[in-house]
């Protein structure tokens, strides 16, 4: 699992068809104090967040398999499977 913050979104007219119906992210990894680190992930949205949300992207192709109901493997990596709402017991 990665922290990220949701930058934007990605569009695509043609697509392959486990996308269909489903929004795409881009998300910028982040550390728990919330610091953005290098990259861009490209993720799968489950739960409908926005920009500017730190999220918890799950970042393997058999989590996308298990929660997207896939009978059999499909082109997806990264999901973001929970919106962030407060980061406890970072030492400061």
């Amino acid at each position: 699992m990665v922290l990220g913050k949701v930058i934007g979104s990605l569009v695509s007219t043609v697509k392959h068809s486990c996308y269909q119906n489903k929004k795409i992210s881009l998300v910028k990894p982040v550390s728990p104090r919330e610091q953005v680190q290098q990259g861009v992930m490209v993720a799968v949205d489950l739960i409908g967040a926005r920009k500017g949300d730190i999220v918890l992207v799950a970042s393997e192709g058999r989590a996308a398999e298990e929660l997207m109901n896939f009978s059999c493997r499909m082109p997806v990596r990264s999901m973001i499977v929970g919106i962030v709402d407060s980061i406890d017991g970072v030492d400061g």
